[in-house]
């Protein structure tokens, strides 16, 4: 098999979402709200627990009314919001601003940071001519985010569930972004940390390379080995 281009999963593989706790604390800082230190950590321990943090843990319990869209919350922007305000709002905090404050801050630059190995794994698929996708289920454009850390000019397409009202692993996901890169499946890497979703590729043909999604600290080399599979 020769790989002719890679697809690249975005939270968890390229890039990895703040804590629970720094993402409280840009919230706060967003509204003015002030808050004992304590109070701060136990409270961004809740929100971690209730899976409100997109990109962060899954929630340890799904409450009735919103099982149902946790399923399909990345088909769309208003499913997506609708899903994690409503997760947060699982926990009483003070100003209720925050909610809204916190769903906006995660789709910021500020609130990402990519994996150690992601610009060289990147810029060097790029230098050996190897086409290059972002394949995510996500209710927002992850584009300036790409942008502002730098990682955008390595990528030819973006190719997200919520602009497709579909998501991994649906193969027809898989399927637009083979042809956006304008390769067949079987000329094409998957790589992504979800190992049912990202790995449904294997279905269509495609290789996959499973990576963990791990803080960037513990994970500096994980993307590297996808270079080695288009030696």
């Amino acid at each position: 098999m020769t790989i002719k281009g890679v697809l690249f999963d975005f939270s968890g593989t390229l890039l990895r979402i703040e804590s629970p706790e720094s993402w409280l604390r840009a919230g706060l800082a967003e509204t003015g709200t002030r808050l004992p230190e304590a109070e701060t950590v136990r409270l961004a321990a809740e929100l971690g627990r209730a899976g409100a943090l997109p990109g962060g843990p899954s929630p340890e319990r799904l409450p009735p009314g919103l099982s149902a869209l946790w399923e399909v919350r990345d088909r769309s922007a208003d499913r997506h919001r609708e899903l994690y305000t409503g997760l947060a709002r699982q926990v009483p905090l003070p100003d209720d601003r925050l909610y809204d404050a916190l769903y906006e801050r995660h789709m910021t630059a500020a609130a990402w940071a990519p994996y150690p190995d992601a610009a060289e794994v990147l810029g060097g698929l790029r230098q050996r001519g190897i086409r290059i996708g972002v394949v995510s289920n996500i209710g927002w454009d992850l584009r300036p985010v790409l942008r502002a850390h730098g990682l955008d000019r390595f990528v030819d397409s973006c190719v997200l569930s919520y602009e497709h009202g579909m998501q991994k692993p649906d193969l027809r996901l898989f399927e637009i972004a083979c042809e956006e890169l304008g390769l067949a499946p079987t000329d094409v890497l998957m790589v992504g940390d979800d190992r049912t979703a990202d790995g449904a590729a294997t279905a269509l043909g495609c290789a996959y390379l499973p990576v963990d999604h791990v803080p960037v600290t513990e994970r500096p080399d994980g993307l590297r080995p996808a270079l080695g599979l288009v030696d």
